[in-house]
């Protein structure tokens, strides 16, 4: 299991990291320890983390001159772009759920098909 101290010293900052990414791609949590998949995706937290300890100029959400202040954006701004798309990435080749696809069984048939003779479209 992927942990806050696998991603950065700064506990409240990786745990952060850690929990958007989990949104982000919930399958993160079931990668087996040791596994590619899961260095991976550290290496990809590890990444975002660095971003955000920075807090370079791309985190710049707005900025004022008169009495000079800086606002960043959020936490999840972090994994915009390349990171969200490898993270989603890895949870597909892994064979985990996709954001908005369902998950579950079924039923084959369905009351409706009773409705006509020639059965389900």
């Amino acid at each position: 299991m992927i942990t806050h101290e696998s991603v950065g010293p700064d506990e409240d900052l990786a745990r952060e990291v850690l929990i958007v990414a989990r949104d982000i791609a919930p399958c993160i949590s079931s990668f087996a320890d040791d596994s590619e998949e899961q260095k991976d995706a550290v290496a990809i937290l590890k990444r975002v983390y660095k971003t955000l300890a920075t807090r370079g100029s791309q985190l710049v959400k707005s900025q004022r001159i008169g009495s000079a202040s800086v606002e960043y954006a959020d936490v999840e701004s972090a994994f915009d772009g390349q990171p969200r798309r490898a993270l989603r990435a890895l949870c597909a080749a892994s064979g985990g759920s996709r954001a908005g696809h369902s998950v579950g069984s079924f039923p084959q048939t369905r009351p409706i098909s009773r409705v006509w003779p020639e059965g389900d479209y």
